[in-house]
């Protein structure tokens, strides 16, 4: 029987449908609310999946760096690896140094030392200018000399005299194989009767002729044997002049 305005009837039929709705209402907020749970829980699983890739990642690349500076230095090290009885001859002459090639390496290690490796760089610079064949070659690495290390404020400039530096200046146009012999002999005899000296007594030498291993070296004092410069962009690679 349908329910009648003013009666008990219609409001228990009011009292039941407001129930009925409640009860929907909190059956959908419970299905809502447990959705943005699992969507709440899914997303920080996958945040914590794409924190663990990335440290493995990290790790991954950290072990290829240590993998590939091994690789680089295991025969690097193997390869300049020199017997104190050859480092033993290196004391008798200075071309005897520098005619090997751990002795020059050794020798230029100890002159970075001082921030003087600018000398045995030219030095071996004038060494390849004059194996030279071709006469634009011969130009172009003549100009390269000259602006590295020759003309004032080069950045790697070798202490010369007045006259060495003219000469060489006017030449510079039409180079010979022997434009720089008097420069390059002039540095020569600056390192033998300074550096060279004074390597023979240095902690570099003295651990290769007793067979102990590589230590750390400690910068020093520039030798007042050799121009000072700035060396805010000095490179230690001997080929800055090609």
């Amino acid at each position: 029987m349908p329910p009648y305005f003013g009666g008990r009837k219609w409001k228990h039929h009011s009292f039941s449908h407001l129930n009925m709705c409640e009860s929907k209402e909190k059956t959908f907020f419970k299905l809502i609310h447990g959705t943005g749970k699992e969507e709440t829980s899914k997303e920080a699983k996958s945040r914590a999946k794409e924190k663990r890739n990335r440290l493995s990642l990290l790790v991954q690349k950290a072990e290829l760096h240590e993998e590939t500076h091994s690789s680089r230095s295991g025969p690097l090290a193997k390869e300049t690896s020199v017997s104190p009885e050859e480092a033993v001859k290196w004391g008798e002459s200075f071309d005897k140094l520098l005619s090997h090639r751990d002795g020059l390496d050794a020798f230029t290690r100890f002159l970075k030392t001082e921030f003087s490796e600018e000398n045995i760089e030219f030095w071996i610079a004038c060494e390849d200018f004059k194996k030279s064949k071709e006469p634009q070659q011969l130009i172009v690495k003549a100009k390269s000399i000259y602006k590295n290390f020759i003309q004032n404020d080069a950045p790697k400039e070798v202490n010369l005299d007045f006259c060495t530096k003219e000469i060489i200046a006017k030449s510079i146009t039409d180079p010979t194989l022997h434009s720089f012999d008097a420069a390059q002999s002039r540095v020569y005899q600056l390192m033998e009767q300074d550096s060279y000296m004074r390597f023979l007594k240095s902690d570099i030498y003295l651990d290769l002729i007793e067979g102990r291993p590589k230590r750390p070296t400690n910068l020093r004092r520039r030798s007042r044997s050799f121009t000072y410069n700035e060396f805010q962009d000095v490179k230690s690679d001997v080929a800055i002049w090609l």
